[in-house]
């Protein structure tokens, strides 16, 4: 039996190879048919989508497309390169959000195409030229993922369930990104309106959008389908948790983010709801202070971090990424498929719940 991290690796390499393939025909096609500034946007997207991260949904796709049947290895890489592509445009227009300025240990796009602006002393205004042009990066990027739904092997009748499953899970992704933001900048969010993130931007679109595509694809059965959707919701849960408590104690360049990112941002997250909740009414207000503070110190930041620590938030959220775990491992029981497909994704559960330990 193939041990799991073995099975991950095979994957996540032949995801790698599949998309630096790609992205280069990608390029070269742009360069030939729309000329040299059009193909610069397609480089930043390329650098962005080939500088790797760890594949998960991808690996999803391909999984449980051989969970449920899918023999073509071919069409099981241009799933997984589908899903990536739509996962390094989200992440792209995230960054733009957040104002983040690195991902993945390197540049976002529109820092890539503003250092670009920079570099050949172009007119006006550098930053907003790295937005705008990162924007047009990602329509192509989102809009040739399509096409490669579009064009798989596959009858007509699967392609245009996958494509519709991906369009239902991105709206619910972009409704979950727009409550996200919201939450940031409304005086009262309840833990109802975290959870709700939790799930429509989480759930949705990190595995039940990669799982479902792969087994519609498959040829599996709404039954299944709906399954995959339950187990999915845990799953979310256990993984945005995870990369809340990651977003403050990880370490910078494991996550590829500045730590102060979150506390900069202003997320609301179970971590910082719970905190301003339990803790003491001066620490909940320093808290809720450096929320959103772009000059936010590391001195306030590590007392940001105490105060999570002391108000339970921490262990609150720890405990709720641990029991979301379990059930999502309880669900993976009744996925069709054989018992190593099946130990496979409870080892990846326990991969990503361990990542805040």
């Amino acid at each position: 039996m193939t041990s799991f991290e073995q099975k991950l690796g095979e994957y996540k390499q032949l995801i790698d190879t599949d998309i630096e393939s790609f992205a280069e025909q990608f390029v070269e096609r742009t360069q030939k048919e729309f000329g040299m500034y059009p193909s610069e946007a397609v480089k930043a997207y390329q650098r962005f989508l080939t500088r790797g991260g760890k594949r998960i949904r991808g690996v999803l796709a391909m999984h449980t497309y051989f969970m449920f049947g899918g023999s073509d290895n071919q069409a099981a890489l241009e799933i997984a390169r589908a899903i990536e592509m739509l996962h390094a445009y989200i992440l792209a227009v995230d960054d733009i959000q957040d104002r983040s300025e690195s991902r993945r240990g390197g540049p976002t796009v529109h820092i890539d195409l503003k250092k670009y602006h920079i570099d050949h002393s172009l007119k006006r205004d550098a930053q907003h030229f790295g937005e705008s042009i990162a924007m047009n990066a990602f329509l192509f990027g989102v809009h040739s993922a399509l096409d490669v739904i579009a064009n798989l092997g596959v009858s007509d009748e699967l392609k245009v369930a996958a494509i519709k499953n991906v369009n239902k899970h991105f709206i619910g992704t972009a409704h979950g990104q727009t409550l996200d933001i919201f939450n940031e900048v409304v005086d009262v969010v309840s833990e109802e309106d975290v959870n709700n993130v939790l799930l429509w931007k989480t759930a949705f679109y990190t595995f039940a959008n990669p799982m479902q595509l792969g087994a519609i694809l498959a040829g599996a059965d709404e039954r299944a389908l709906e399954t995959l959707e339950t187990f999915s919701m845990d799953a979310g849960r256990v993984y945005q948790i995870t990369d809340d408590i990651l977003g403050v104690f990880g370490d910078d360049e494991e996550t590829g983010k500045h730590a102060k990112d979150d506390i900069i941002e202003g997320k609301r997250t179970i971590l910082t709801l719970k905190a301003i909740e339990n803790a003491l009414a001066e620490d909940a207000a320093f808290l809720e202070k450096c929320l959103k503070n772009s000059e936010l110190t590391d001195e306030a930041f590590e007392r940001c971090k105490e105060i999570i620590k002391s108000s339970g938030a921490l262990e609150y959220a720890q405990e709720e990424a641990r029991a979301a775990a379990e059930n999502a491992k309880k669900i993976v029981e009744n996925i069709p498929g054989s018992e190593e497909d099946r130990a496979f994704l409870k080892s990846l559960i326990d991969l990503i719940e361990q990542r805040n330990k």
